[in-house]
């Protein structure tokens, strides 16, 4: 699984929680650039996630997440 695959599926997720069909990220997308990116988002976000990827994360390895590439590289080290 590569870093474009995953980014690729978080863009598909992120799409259905904001309702935007057209929606574009990259690694360096940030919770400030998309208005509708509250706390309740950022909590669907990440169980999708989960559930995609049959993994579970923490609270202290959400904390420390800047951008959606940060969220990439969690994914594929839980993966391993």
């Amino acid at each position: 699984m590569s870093r474009d695959e995953v980014l690729n599926s978080i863009e598909g997720v992120m799409r259905d929680v904001f309702d935007m069909d057209d929606l574009k990220i990259s690694f360096e997308t940030n919770a400030g650039e998309i208005d509708e990116w509250d706390s309740l988002a950022q909590i669907n976000i990440v169980v999708a996630l989960e559930k995609i990827y049959k993994v579970k994360f923490n609270l202290e390895e959400l904390e420390v997440l800047e951008k959606v590439g940060d969220m990439v590289d969690l994914i594929l080290r839980k993966k391993v």
